[in-house]
């Protein structure tokens, strides 16, 4: 049986959380049933009417695209306008439309570690971290029969889960004491007798919005009537995902040559590869931010990079930022910079329908989506009044 599209969003969620998309971004499905079954899967980087008729064209059955379609939201999916026509276009032809923009800019293996691994850089990590989830500890003591079913539904309340693996906790073994008073009504022993009881101690992790829900499931499946427990916050850690990664070349080269290699592995645009800075320094570390990264030019600078590589540089940014000396600045083009994901992404969609015994047909669009066409360079000499 083939994939349905929910599965499809199932698996590209996993590896690309949208909880970890910026606030004002628009991802995840846009069009689309997601009880169809999907089988050809095309992924490009814009979700543009050239790229749409290639889609259908192919006959995909989905169409995976960094930049949304619609990113401010919209009163209208008529097709008296280019968006329109698209959404219109694609269901017509039966064919969903799904993006996956800043949660996979983020993502571990998402556009900003594809850019640096494109460029060879090692010891890489996030630009800007992230923030870890936020855990909480669960301490909590049981007698030793009830050890297994009490983790049980800690771990059926959302508690226990450590990356690929759920159901994580810790034992040891002891002996808890106590008396019962008037009132009380006991699961174990008699009111007015002091009782000792071969008891686990059960320490388990869980997300912190989990915290109403794991207490609860401790208080139902506990079986005493007042279970003893501790609950601490954990500090919040770096998280390894985040925007933008920061890397060591192989060696030291120039920023002339180190240009000229960012010039050589990105996929090639009429605007090609703009440089600023020193030609002949020499340069090793390298930041990098797919798309427009103006905004994190400070960032860059506070990260020890020699170069900073990104896209859609503007004027005054720029200039005021290179008369502060490194890092040096390498502007491609936002298209280029972010394509070399789609390979990633296809090959990723492909291994992980095949751990569910399914088969994608995946193809990566190769159409330069860069809204420029031609540029004309112009003489050194030309003199200008």
């Amino acid at each position: 049986m083939p994939l349905t599209l929910a599965d499809v969003v199932d698996l590209l969620e996993r590896r690309y959380p949208p909880g970890t998309a910026e606030d004002w971004d628009a991802v995840g499905l846009v069009a689309g049933d997601p009880a169809a079954p999907v089988r050809k899967v095309l992924l490009a980087v814009d979700p543009t009417e050239e790229v749409v008729a290639e889609a259908l064209e192919w006959g995909a059955d989905l169409l995976v695209t960094h930049h949304p379609l619609y990113l401010r939201g919209t009163s209208t999916v008529a097709a008296t306008t280019p968006k329109g026509r698209m959404i219109h276009a694609l269901l017509t032809g039966g064919c969903g439309l799904y993006v996956a923009h800043t949660n996979a800019d983020a993502a571990s293996d998402g556009v900003a570690q594809a850019l640096a691994d494109t460029l060879g850089l090692v010891g890489t990590r996030p630009l800007v971290p992230l923030d870890g989830a936020a855990l909480d500890t669960l301490v909590t003591f049981v007698p030793r029969e009830h050890t297994q079913s009490l983790l049980d539904a800690l771990a059926d309340a959302g508690a226990g889960r450590l990356g690929e693996y759920e159901r994580a906790a810790f034992t040891s073994p002891g002996t808890g004491t106590f008396r019962p008073l008037a009132g009380a009504q006991p699961a174990i022993g008699q009111v007015g007798t002091v009782e000792a009881v071969a008891e686990d101690r059960l320490e388990i992790v869980l997300p912190r919005e989990r915290r109403t829900a794991v207490l609860a499931a401790l208080q139902a499946a506990h079986p005493y009537e007042e279970p003893a427990f501790t609950l601490v916050a954990q500090p919040t850690q770096p998280a390894v995902t985040g925007t933008g990664r920061v890397g060591e070349l192989p060696a030291p080269v120039t920023l002339q040559a180190f240009a000229e290699q960012v010039a050589t592995v990105l996929p090639a645009t009429p605007q090609g590869i703009r440089v600023g800075g020193d030609l002949d320094a020499e340069v090793r570390t390298v930041a990098v931010c797919g798309g427009a990264g103006d905004s994190l030019l400070e960032v860059a600078r506070r990260s020890g990079a020699d170069v900073y590589l990104t896209a859609d540089l503007r004027h005054h940014p720029a200039s005021e930022h290179l008369a502060g000396g490194r890092p040096f600045l390498v502007d491609a083009t936002h298209w280029a910079s972010e394509w070399p994901w789609l390979p990633r992404a296809a090959e990723g969609l492909r291994t992980d329908a095949a751990s569910r015994g399914a088969r994608l047909d995946l193809r990566v669009s190769t159409l330069v989506t860069d809204p420029w066409t031609l540029r004309l360079a112009q003489p050194h000499s030309q003199q200008h009044s």
